[in-house]
């Protein structure tokens, strides 16, 4: 059977619809999640000297921040782990080197002190460069370990200014450890070229890129964001796809994420009892430039290589996630009084079509996200599997003898009636 989705935007809030209620994967795959850490968020604070402008409400970008930040604080869940890293905040002076590694932790991650954050805020002065790549390496660094969800909210009113080391690379870099980290841009300025850059770094880690020009728009839009942190979610678990199936690592119901280069293909194997419907679903997205025309093709077969069902999308340069996904009910056994029957491995194949013009790097590869669920399957696998169609091929033999019928009868009424008026 083939399953189709069209192309979606938002790789993140996608892959959430499709594996809510999904067990995380354990044993070989990947460990389950205790539950226990707290989220965290650390709030990444540009204060370059152009923090300066007053053209946010009357007053100067950094007071807005301040305001905004004070009152982030005050509305903070008891059960995010908060802390605050600033860029461009200490060195003042044109030594280029020196301004690239201006970046400090102002308030730790950790429970949340309001009063002590706040007196940290206070402190801040619009100062010096805009290291926006060397901070997120840091940021991602404070908000190493447990298995909580990990989130960077990154406030910034212009772009980096420490080529050649780009923000765009690092975030995907940072998506490409594996880690769940997200990260969540808001531009202070509407430019351009700003907007691109920011949008760049949120797009390769699943994050949101936002344009706000008034404080109250900063403090709703950051607010939100560390919300959005304490909500239950559901962590992609990092997996290494092989070159074959013979190779390919075995997986169990769960969310994973992998990285995928270009003009490569990913294998991966599931096992499928009697009686269980695997159905797997597969989102790549192009986290930088890539040529317009692309698509994703989904591949369920035998270990002897011989195709069960296939899943694909196409795009046309109109958005930077595809995603398919597809269904293989397996049906039960006549014969398995013997004891338990042995479970059928199957070989899921991911491909893309995805290229990239030439100086665009191709590593690390796309950021690729696959969901695995094996759950019991349907009553009648065997019917299911005849082209999506299932009970429904019951109702689609009635409609087309209804159909078959209502014509005999027109076509007599009609020749009837054009005898009667032929007769008059």
């Amino acid at each position: 059977m083939i399953r189709r989705k069209r192309p979606v935007a938002g790789v993140c809030a996608l892959l959430a619809a499709l594996t809510a209620g999904l067990v995380l994967p354990a044993g070989a795959a990947a460990d389950e999640p205790t539950g226990q850490d707290a989220p965290k968020v650390n709030l990444l604070l540009d204060v370059s000297g152009s923090m300066r402008a007053k053209d946010i409400d009357g007053q100067s970008r950094m007071a807005a921040a301040k305001q905004a930040f004070n009152e982030v604080l005050d509305a903070t869940p008891e059960e995010v782990e908060l802390g605050i890293r600033t860029l461009g905040a200490n060195y003042a002076g044109d030594d280029r080197k020196e301004g690239c590694k201006d970046t400090a932790q102002l308030y730790p991650v950790g429970p949340l002190d309001r009063t002590e954050a706040k007196t940290a805020v206070a402190t801040l002065v619009p100062t010096g460069w805009t290291p926006i790549g060397p901070a997120l390496l840091k940021a991602a660094d404070d908000l190493e370990g447990g298995d909580g969800s990990k989130r960077i909210v990154l406030i910034s009113d212009g772009e980096d200014t420490c080529a050649p080391l780009d923000p765009c690379e690092v975030a995907r870099e940072i998506a490409a450890k594996g880690i769940g980290l997200t990260i969540d841009t808001l531009g202070l300025v509407p430019n351009a070229k700003l907007s691109r850059q920011l949008s760049c770094i949120a797009e390769a880690t699943g994050g949101t890129y936002t344009s706000v020009e008034h404080q109250d728009e900063l403090t709703d839009r950051v607010n939100e964001l560390v919300d959005r942190a304490a909500e239950p979610v559901v962590t992609p678990v990092a997996t290494q796809g092989a070159g074959t199936c013979a190779k390919a690592p075995t997986l169990r119901s769960g969310l994973y994420t992998d990285r995928e280069e270009f003009g490569q293909q990913r294998w991966y194997r599931v096992e499928v009892l009697p009686g269980q419907e695997l159905r797997a679903s597969v989102s790549v997205g192009a986290d930088r430039a890539v040529r317009p025309d692309h698509g994703v093709l989904l591949r369920a077969v035998t270990v002897h290589g011989r195709e069960i069902v296939r899943g694909e999308a196409a795009g046309t340069g109109r958005t930077d996630v595809l995603s398919t996904g597809l269904r293989y009910p397996k049906p039960e056994r006549d014969d398995d009084d013997s004891g338990k029957p042995a479970a059928e491995v199957v070989c899921l194949a991911v491909t893309h079509s995805f290229s990239a013009d030439s100086g665009v790097k191709t590593t690390p590869g796309l950021p690729l996200e696959l969901t695995v669920d094996v759950v019991d399957g349907p009553d009648g696998a065997d019917d299911v599997a005849s082209f999506g169609l299932g009970r429904g091929w019951w109702l689609l033999g009635a409609l087309i003898l209804t159909g078959f019928v209502a014509g005999l009868l027109w076509g007599w009424l009609s020749r009837w009636r054009f005898a009667v008026w032929r007769t008059h």
